[in-house]
């Protein structure tokens, strides 16, 4: 008799070799990645980025602002004015590193951090956010969304909203075997990753890839560089900051992957930490 496990693994392979399932012609698996600001897609799961693109998946970026009210480097390494555009060839730069498939970005405004680091979403329009994100679903097609988790990673209230609308967003969607992934971040305070993850992941072989997707975002390093000395308790460069391990915690469908394939999970399996097979 064949095992649960089994079935799942081999329903899998299928998948991901011949095309999804609802698709009538070979295609290779297609991911729509969803992320607030430009350096979020490489500081949170950028080695597993480039390891799914190294096994041929097709990666599309989409990114909500420009991070126009993100820092600008000590010393500044351009004015406010110009930090858009800065940042904009910044994500260009890591994609590339990366190797995802398009880049585009749906032109909202970062709102610039408060004078005590408060933090700000780029919109209160969650239902105009949503229509947007419907139409780039529609035009990407993804097997396989991956977005900001339910708390915002650290509580971003820019993720926050990224992560609520691309849920409604999905469940309008009449696709019903879309898969979805967020980040699982490790908490410095509590040394605890949320959300609980399905998978942590060994990015070894492409922690340079990372690496190097971090060094495009000059204007954000010296950022980086504090945050990690503050963590360590030393000063650091910004390969010491590169963890090996990255986490992610599978969102969506919320029942078990028996009842609806999940063409990701056999790949982030193969590189997974734990032999746990999420549920």
């Amino acid at each position: 008799m064949v095992s649960s496990k089994s079935s799942y693994i081999l329903l899998t392979e299928l998948v991901v070799t011949f095309g999804f399932m609802n698709e009538n012609q070979t295609s290779p698996l297609r991911i729509l990645a969803f992320f607030a600001h430009p350096d979020d897609e490489s500081v949170f799961l950028g080695g597993t980025f480039a390891y799914l693109a190294d096994q041929g998946m097709e990666i599309h970026f989409i990114c909500a602002t420009r991070g126009e009210g993100g820092e600008m480097g000590d010393p500044p390494i351009c004015t406010r004015e110009d930090l858009g555009s800065v940042r904009e060839k910044e994500l260009w730069c890591a994609v590339n590193e990366l190797s995802g498939k398009t880049v585009k970005f749906l032109d909202y405004q970062d709102p610039v951090v408060g004078s005590e680091g408060e933090l700000y979403s780029y919109t209160e329009d969650i239902n105009g956010l949503i229509e947007v994100l419907q139409a780039e679903i529609n035009r990407v097609n993804p097997h396989v969304v991956i977005t900001h988790g339910p708390g915002g990673e650290y509580g971003h209230p820019a993720h926050i909203k990224s992560h609520e609308a691309m849920m409604r967003a999905l469940s309008q969607d009449i696709n019903i075997n879309r898969v979805m992934y967020a980040p699982s971040w490790l908490s410095r305070e509590t040394g605890e990753f949320t959300p609980e993850p399905s998978f942590v992941v060994d990015i070894t072989p492409w922690k340079n890839k990372k690496t190097q997707a971090i060094n495009c975002y000059k204007s954000q390093h010296d950022m980086f560089l504090r945050h990690g000395t503050s963590r360590v308790g030393k000063p650091v460069t910004i390969p010491e900051i590169i963890r090996p391990l990255e986490a992610l915690s599978r969102i969506l469908p919320v029942d078990s992957f028996e009842n609806q394939p999940d063409p990701l999970g056999m790949i982030l399996e193969k590189i997974s930490k734990s032999e746990k097979i999420p549920s």
